[in-house]
């Protein structure tokens, strides 16, 4: 059964960025979602490096924990 049945992950709805004081903070459709600090930033940046594409955007999904379900709507900017 693939992951990504749907084909949603090659939007590239994710992105992150990471801070000086090592925090990461995740987007989704570029509003912020999470911020990940200590060892659970090390942990997502230790299993995104050198991942591009879907399987980027596979981890930064994971990592946001609640962006599972299919009925998720893009907020208005």
């Amino acid at each position: 059964m693939p992951i990504d049945q749907r084909g949603k992950l090659e939007e590239n709805f994710f992105s992150y960025e990471t801070s000086k004081n090592e925090k990461v903070f995740l987007y989704w459709y570029e509003k912020q979602v999470k911020i990940l600090s200590g060892k659970e930033a090390e942990k997502f940046l230790n299993r995104i490096s050198g991942l591009y594409g879907i399987e980027a955007q596979l981890v930064m999904a994971k990592a946001t924990g609640n962006f599972k379900r299919g009925n998720e709507k893009k907020g208005e900017k």
